[in-house]
């Protein structure tokens, strides 16, 4: 488990170094039948964001922990891109996407945390 929030660490600090914004960890570890353990959400404010974001993660978590995602998905269009690090799913939105799909409020039952911009 300490190993999963060391990636989630790795994750918020990729999103930063490109200022995503309003970054959410929700901790679905305590729901039985959950898809991962958490989900990292953010926002970027246009496509090539969302895809610098996106690079930074991946960067960073494969520098910093010497993991891949198992999956990215969403880069053709970048208005929400997924990537898949099993225990740990990476959203990254445009705003009216992740306002329409509303990820946060799906898991009622999870620990919410949001993390401050980076200015």
């Amino acid at each position: 488990m300490e190993q999963t929030k060391q990636l989630v660490q790795k994750i918020t600090k990729g999103i930063q170094e490109k200022k995503g914004k309003d970054i959410v960890i929700a901790d679905l570890s305590p729901i039985e039948g959950a898809i991962c353990r958490y989900f990292v959400i953010c926002e970027g404010s246009s496509p090539a964001q969302v895809e610098a974001i996106t690079e930074s993660v991946g960067d960073v978590v494969r520098i910093e922990a010497g993991e891949k995602p198992v999956k990215v998905v969403g880069l053709n269009n970048a208005q929400w891109v997924a990537m898949d690090y099993s225990d740990v799913l990476v959203h990254i939105f445009l705003p009216d996407v992740r306002k329409y799909y509303n990820l946060e409020n799906l898991w009622e039952d999870a620990v919410i945390t949001t993390v401050p911009d980076v200015d």
